[in-house]
């Protein structure tokens, strides 16, 4: 396997020294975690792995950004994988705690949520355990979160939005009057592309972090080659038109009940391409309208909101009726890094449109994204109102109606307020 770097999304905590408190310094690095043989790899992404038969599309990698304000230091690293599975979270954040000297409370691993990605995890006996390309994948995030601590220089910060017309809400009515997988253009779908922008005293592009709410399924279960899908083609695109150093992280936002407009394709590759460079060129718009500043102190923290249980009883999906067990509760663990005015929220989940958009609304932060699939991984996390209508999102929810929602609201909103 190749070390390069790979799409996840890393924040760490550290001491810093030799700058003035509240001034801003940063770093970023690109690794490439590709694997270099595929005839022994599955895709993971749709209900089972499928072989992979025509080798890479292309390649896969762990981006990195460091920030520091003189007092703590915090990490944003963009994984091209399918989820940061809770296993892979805490190996990675151990291994960065004992390599990087960064606490686990400290550390924030976000997942791009490409369906194109190789399997991560395995069975061995009755254990669950990683697979070596999802070890590949451990040491791309230690490696890229030191090649960008090492790059660290005075920097400025800034954010801005845009808007992009590539995702549709997917909940969508059938012919039988249930809601499977679709397109529902009248469904709630956040068209927001979320910036941050990081350069140089000069002003010179250090890494951009891009945000939106949507799948990485433009290629569908019929695909057989290794892809970051569309994450990984914005990330590339943006990178190609701002030039060799700069690094662009790309985040998902509340994509639970987004798909691209066009998606499940088999084989041709174009329209990931096109969609990669359409959000890509709203992102560069954004880009140049960003004024940044270079003064702005780190705050970051994590805690738990747990829910209770549920599962879908045992029988084929869709269905006319379904009947729902109680199962053991979920922890959903969220995540805040605040740079000045601009908050960075994480949810270890895939988080409905509805949800984000409350959160947005009851704010103290203007400029806020939500990252999700961020920390480990907790599964779908539906809007209260959103069980009324059950869809694939709602029947595979390992959580139960009345809890996601307010609790990841409620306690986001406590936590930005505290000092």
């Amino acid at each position: 396997m190749k070390c390069r770097v790979v799409a996840c999304v890393l924040i760490l905590m550290g001491n810093a020294s030799r700058v003035l408190p509240g001034e801003l310094r940063a770093g970023a690095a690109r690794v490439e975690v590709t694997p270099a043989k595929t005839d022994h790899l599955q895709i993971w992404g749709y209900d089972e792995p499928t072989q992979i038969q025509e080798g890479v599309h292309d390649p896969l990698h762990v981006r990195a950004l460091v920030i520091d304000d003189g007092k703590k230091r915090a990490a944003v690293v963009a994984c091209e994988v399918l989820l940061m599975t809770n296993l892979l979270w805490e190996t990675a954040s151990r291994r960065v705690s004992e390599e990087a000297g960064i606490p686990v409370e400290n550390q924030m691993l976000i997942a791009v949520h490409t369906h194109g990605a190789p399997v991560l995890e395995t069975n061995n006996g009755n254990k669950t355990v990683l697979t070596p390309y999802a070890q590949m994948v451990v040491h791309g995030i230690v490696d890229a979160v030191r090649q960008a601590s090492g790059r660290l220089r005075p920097a400025r910060a800034g954010f801005g939005t845009g808007r992009a017309n590539v995702n549709i809400n997917r909940r969508a009515r059938m012919a039988d009057g249930g809601y499977w997988l679709g397109y529902n253009p009248d469904g709630p779908s956040d068209k927001t592309v979320g910036v941050v922008r990081v350069e140089d005293l000069s002003g010179r592009p250090i890494a951009v972090l891009i945000n939106y709410g949507v799948h990485g399924v433009v290629m569908g279960p019929g695909n057989r080659q290794i892809t970051a899908d569309l994450p990984g083609a914005t990330s590339r695109f943006v990178e190609q038109q701002l030039g060799d150093p700069v690094v662009a992280l790309w985040t998902s936002g509340a994509a639970g009940d987004q798909n691209p407009i066009h998606n499940d394709l088999d084989s041709d590759f174009e329209p990931v391409a096109a969609f990669g460079m359409l959000l890509g060129e709203e992102v560069l718009n954004v880009v140049r309208s960003i004024r940044a500043s270079n003064r702005g102190d780190i705050r970051v923290m994590q805690r738990l909101v747990t829910c209770p249980g549920q599962r879908v009883a045992p029988g084929p999906l869709p269905r006319k009726t379904y009947e729902f067990l109680d199962a053991d509760p979920v922890p959903i663990r969220l995540s805040l890094l605040m740079i000045g005015h601009t908050a960075l929220a994480g949810v270890s989940g895939e988080v409905f449109t509805r949800v984000w958009e409350r959160l947005k609304d009851q704010s103290p932060f203007a400029h806020l994204l939500m990252l999700t699939l961020c920390n480990g991984y907790s599964g779908y996390l539906p809007d209260d109102a959103a069980y009324k209508q059950i869809s694939y999102e709602i029947a595979v929810s390992p959580v139960k109606k009345g809890c996601a929602e307010n609790g990841i609201i409620d306690k986001l909103l406590a936590m930005m307020d505290q000092d």
